[in-house]
């Protein structure tokens, strides 16, 4: 029996069972995060979220900026020490990662001014990647911590995105 959710029109680089997954997963969080949650935020809370928290975000992001440009020059400095060491596949792949998913949010900027949803599933993409980084990382509590708050205000927010 053929799956009902799987998105018939995957996004350019995605396979259809790929396309199916990540609609499942966000049928899941839906599912229980926002309609089976015990309570709600309430709609002037989720409105000052979808006005203010796109500029939150970008203000983060240029404080951010120069801790990454410093991290990423470090990383270049000490990467024979990092290499020699044994610690280069969790290094580099952590690292790799938080910069996939910063990259993602920046991405996602334009369409969160716009309401759009499609700039709504970049950042619903950088949490996901961001908990693989964890996953990677050994983070697990934090990972279950930050993937739960994170889309439990997504999914919140969601029907503000069009």
């Amino acid at each position: 029996m053929e799956n009902q959710t799987q998105n018939p029109n995957p996004a350019p680089g995605q396979t259809k069972q790929t396309a199916g997954f990540l609609k499942q997963m966000e049928d899941f969080f839906n599912t229980y995060l926002h309609q089976k949650a015990p309570f709600h935020l309430p709609p002037a809370a989720k409105e000052w979220i979808v006005k203010f928290g796109p500029w939150i975000t970008l203000i983060l992001m240029l404080l951010a900026l120069p801790v990454i440009l410093a991290a990423v020059g470090l990383t270049a400095l000490f990467s024979p020490v990092i290499i020699y060491g044994g610690y280069h596949y969790l290094f580099f792949t952590g690292g790799l990662i938080a910069l996939l998913a910063f990259v993602m949010q920046g991405a996602a900027l334009p369409g969160l001014f716009a309401r759009k949803l499609g700039g709504w599933h970049l950042v619903y993409y950088s949490v996901l990647v961001s908990a693989v980084g964890q996953l990677v990382s050994g983070n697990i509590i934090s990972l279950i911590i930050n993937v739960v708050i994170s889309m439990y205000f997504l999914f919140e927010i969601r029907e503000y995105y069009k």
